[in-house]
């Protein structure tokens, strides 16, 4: 069910937004009214999916069964919402499991709508798009910091943009089950823990304090709880202190045990991962020299809807990306922009007979057409490799990782041979697609290999399951040689996919 970028054509009037992550599943479902989202349900279920991770990087049973079970139950909730208002999101566990593409095929039957998977960075910028959403308009750079169960995201940002994001590998789940495996809260544990948080943290302490902040904010389950309880036992009036935390730490070791931990605030499905959580919010206070922080209530889930009404309003960041990249890389634009135009006509005149429109598979074929030549900015041999390679690993705002590995195959595919065992690694259900995509890229950039700005003759291109007839003007492939020998080629590249091509 994987699904290519979505084009609106008539926005939705509910989206809603669901984030899997490695301690809770959270959906937020709104309303969008003149621009603006109206909260109109909320569910969170206590997953604990990081828990179910083994040392070989899979999922247990039951961990399996507890995602599915509650996927099942937001699935009832969200499944008859139209494709493309619905995002779902997958984070640090999920990156992790070694042959995910097995379990998101459960995942998103069980949902009834894609799930994504999202780089570590790519999650920080959109925690910080949710909790940047919920603070008051002001100036100045701003500390967010997001503990999740497997994860931690630094952001400084201003306003809605992002200065620095970082992902760090420890969240309230993994830094439990590594120094807290029986639930047992002692001295030298917790010691042990705060400076592994510490050592994760000191990459990256002298660049954020470089930055600066006016605000420092904490979102997520984790903040939120300690928040709840230095506000109750009255440590902190407003939001959470470095002395809360040094007084929080010595009750728990004082309750000793996890199950002997009786806080007013806390929630008897926190305390399994509470002192984990704890330690790294005091590592990243005593790393980054915080006083006090506030605490937001929006956090990813939010960031997905924004994001997601900003696609619907043509406000796409990966469009941003793309424009990117292509600066960066130096891309010949004018060029690129040629090979989009004709790769996209090419997909509207296959739509009927390929079921492929442009709206589903239009923004993908796009993006592929204007960064097809990125690799040229390391090497001309062997370009279309380098391109794959930058796109594959590339920090890329607003693309899951799924979308990278499909434009990393069409651009790696783009030219000479064709080697199918690319297409292989996607998602069994876009594998097929994107193998067609890539022929209608790689005519495309034929057609214009001489490069220059004169407009093509007027072509005609036919296809049926597995026969592709490009047919050009009577003459006009004679007075061309070159372009009927590159095609002749083509023809010859294109016989291991399957597909026949017919030159008229």
């Amino acid at each position: 069910m994987f699904g290519f970028a979505k084009l609106f054509t008539e926005p939705p009037e509910v989206i809603a937004a669901i984030d899997l992550g490695s301690n809770s599943f959270h959906m937020i479902i709104a309303r969008v009214d003149n621009g603006h989202l109206q909260i109109i349900d909320k569910l969170r279920e206590m997953v604990r999916l990081g828990a179910g991770l083994t040392e070989d990087k899979d999922l247990t049973e039951d961990a399996r069964t507890r995602a599915l079970a509650c996927l099942e139950r937001f699935g009832q909730r969200v499944r008859s919402m139209p494709a493309g208002s619905v995002r779902a999101a997958g984070t640090n566990t999920l990156r992790q499991v070694r042959n995910s593409g097995h379990f998101l095929i459960e995942a998103e039957q069980a949902l009834g709508h894609p799930i994504e998977i999202i780089a570590g960075r790519e999650e920080a910028r959109l925690v910080y798009l949710g909790v940047a959403h919920g603070l008051a308009a002001g100036e100045g750079n701003r500390l967010v910091v997001d503990i999740g169960g497997g994860s931690t995201e630094l952001i400084v940002g201003d306003g809605f943009d992002t200065l620095r994001r970082e992902s760090l590998h420890m969240g309230c789940v993994s830094m439990s089950r590594a120094h807290f495996p029986d639930g047992q809260i002692r001295k030298k544990s917790m010691e042990k823990a705060r400076i592994t948080a510490r050592l994760e943290v000191s990459p990256v302490e002298l660049i954020y304090k470089d930055l600066g902040w006016d605000m420092a904010v904490g979102s997520s389950g984790t903040i939120r709880s300690i928040r709840s309880v230095v506000n109750a036992a009255g440590w902190s009036d407003q939001g959470i202190t470095l002395s809360s935390l040094y007084k929080l730490r010595d009750v728990l070791l004082e309750a000793g045990h996890v199950d002997k931990i009786k806080l007013e605030g806390l929630s008897d499905e926190r305390k399994p991962v509470f002192a984990g959580g704890l330690t790294v919010l005091l590592g990243v206070f005593e790393a980054l020299d915080i006083k006090q922080m506030q605490v937001s209530d929006e956090a990813l889930r939010e960031g997905l809807l924004y994001d997601l009404m900003g696609r619907i309003r043509h406000e796409d960041a990966r469009e941003r990306t793309v424009k990117t990249l292509s600066s960066r890389y130096k891309v010949d634009v004018d060029h690129a922009q040629r090979v989009e135009t004709t790769a996209l006509t090419f997909l509207d005149e296959v739509t009927e007979s390929w079921k492929m429109s442009r709206q589903d598979f239009g923004a993908m074929l796009g993006w592929a057409a204007q960064l097809h030549e990125v690799g040229l900015a390391v090497s001309h041999s062997h370009f279309q490799k380098h391109g794959a390679y930058l796109l594959e690993n590339a920090d890329m705002s607003g693309f899951s990782r799924q979308e990278q590995c499909v434009l990393a195959a069409l651009i790696r595919c783009h030219r000479r041979k064709f080697p199918l065992d690319v297409f292989d690694a996607l998602p069994d259900d876009c594998e097929n697609p994107a193998i067609r995509l890539c022929i209608l890229l790689r005519l495309a950039i034929l057609c214009h290999r001489s490069r220059d700005d004169k407009p093509l003759p007027p072509l005609m291109i036919k296809a049926d399951k597995f026969r592709l007839e490009l047919t050009f003007p009577e003459g006009w492939l004679d007075e061309h040689p070159l372009t009927q020998a590159e095609l002749d080629n083509e023809a010859k590249y294109l016989k291991p996919t399957g597909f026949k091509l017919n030159i008229c």
